[in-house]
């Protein structure tokens, strides 16, 4: 099911026809090295081997950065059945690459989250929204921008980006093998990894990058495996790992159920159990049969169940009408000149959707739909403006990870040098993707921190002696 619900899908989302559960249906591609097409030895060892855990965005940017200049072999080893699912079922189908370069906006608050700001520009700025753009250029990728600001291949098709991805990775030698899910991996003494995979082979290395992902989308592959072998190599998580980017659930009573697939414009805020507004955004929002999605939904979800753990009185408040304050709503109700409109057709002259302006109004106790605006009392006119601009939402809960396009949590940086993406912690040990502590707004922001910090490890694998 498409996470912005059954009703609508919204570019920049996943979408429900890539995955059709527990199988995905992604076409089989010729160039990968898989175990059915080749026989590997049970057990491979090799000083100039690196070795790969995941064959997403992240792990496969620092595959072929790493093997443009190396001489190294590299293999990546992925535990699913068809790799990159995460890349098709992007952007509704047709990957949202990367965010506008012009107004890629990591300066701005809450772009990223997680780790600290500063760590996460400082690895964002060695390969940014500019030099993504002109990577793909280079391997036959062209972009073009949306009105949005997001950036998507020309041909509207995010199987255009994985061919890309893994044509280049084979014309650089490496070498990629699945599904073959590496089940535990050790450190000796002398800093060599050993993978030992589900079919028994082992792989031994000097080097090992974990580009397993997070824990979204776990019908992709990212299960959160990769967060055990990090652990099993000496590195912390976070306190909690939970669901980003991730539709919510309302209580069975509540009118946003009721008019499921009306999408509209909404500021969406999330308020602290004393008043205090924590955060606020705006953008499009969609009621589905469930609750709450669309991408305004999706950006604040984070934010809100991060919010809520630590305090359970934490509200999300919605605003129907993007830029009236309760102030200045009410001002306009006072105004002489719309006397006469009724509740409801003020509502819908502002352009929000009657069935949802119905639903609105029905909200607020003894409002008489017919009344003008003239008849209304202080108290049933502060009332239709609390429903109107700042309805309190009951939220249940989320859809959880199976629904979550991000991880929020993980591996955080300060346990990662931010120049290399080498472990602190574990010599020997690179870190990239998700299974880091990052997560982005929606808009390409997550997969730019995948070709960034992929970069970036690749770069260092690259270079060093």
């Amino acid at each position: 099911m498409c996470p912005y619900g059954r009703a609508a899908e919204y570019p920049g989302g996943m979408r429900s026809e890539a995955i059709a559960y527990p199988t995905l249906r992604i076409r089989p591609i010729p160039l990968l090295h898989s175990p059915t097409a080749m026989h590997t030895p049970t057990t491979q060892s090799s000083a100039d081997l690196i070795i790969i855990i995941g064959a997403g965005a992240a792990g496969l940017m620092t595959a072929i950065q790493a093997a443009r200049t190396t001489g190294r072999r590299i293999t990546v080893l992925d535990g699913a059945a068809r790799i990159g699912a995460k890349i098709i079922v992007s952007g509704g189908g047709r990957c949202n690459v990367t965010c506008d370069p012009d107004t890629a906006g990591t300066e701005q608050p809450h772009t990223y989250n997680g780790s600290s700001p500063a760590a996460i520009r400082k690895v964002i700025r060695r390969f940014d929204a500019r030099q993504t753009v002109d990577y793909f250029q280079s391997i036959g990728v062209e972009l073009t921008r949306e009105d949005s600001g997001k950036m998507f291949p020309v041909t509207n098709r995010a199987s255009t980006v994985l061919d890309a991805l893994i044509h280049a990775a084979e014309k650089s030698g490496v070498q990629i093998e699945y599904p073959r899910r590496v089940q535990t991996v050790t450190r000796t003494d002398d800093g060599q990894f050993t993978c030992h995979t589900d079919d028994g082979r082992k792989y031994c290395a000097a080097r090992l990058v974990l580009a397993t992902g997070g824990k979204s989308l776990p019908k992709t592959g990212s299960d959160g495996h990769g967060y055990e072998l990090a652990r099993s190599l000496g590195h912390s998580l976070t306190p909690r790992l939970f669901p980003a980017l991730v539709p919510l659930n309302v209580s069975t009573d509540c009118f946003v159920r009721t008019v499921p697939g009306i999408a509209t414009p909404a500021a969406v805020s999330v308020r602290s159990s004393t008043g205090a507004k924590i955060i606020e955004f705006t953008g499009s929002l969609l009621c589905t049969h469930f609750g709450l999605s669309g991408p305004v939904i999706l950006d604040v979800s984070r934010h809100y169940l991060d919010a809520r753990a630590g305090d359970p009185g934490t509200q999300l408040l919605i605003n129907w009408l993007p830029g009236e304050t309760f102030d200045t709503f009410e001002e306009t109700l006072l105004d002489r000149r719309i006397a006469r409109l009724t509740p409801l057709q003020l509502l819908t002259q502002r352009d929000l959707p009657r069935n949802l302006a119905r639903a609105i109004t029905a909200q607020v106790p003894n409002l008489g739909r017919s009344a003008p605006l003239s008849s209304m009392t202080r108290t049933g006119r502060r009332a239709f403006i609390r429903a109107t601009v700042e309805q309190a939402i009951p939220v249940t809960g989320d859809r959880g990870f199976t629904h979550a396009e991000v991880t929020a949590g993980g591996v955080p940086l300060s346990e990662v040098q931010l120049k290399t993406m080498e472990s602190r912690i574990c010599p020997g040990l690179y870190l990239v993707g998700e299974i880091c502590d990052v997560d982005g707004r929606i808009g390409g922001y997550n997969f730019q921190w995948a070709w960034s910090s992929g970069f970036v490890a690749g770069t260092a694998l690259a270079t060093e002696s």
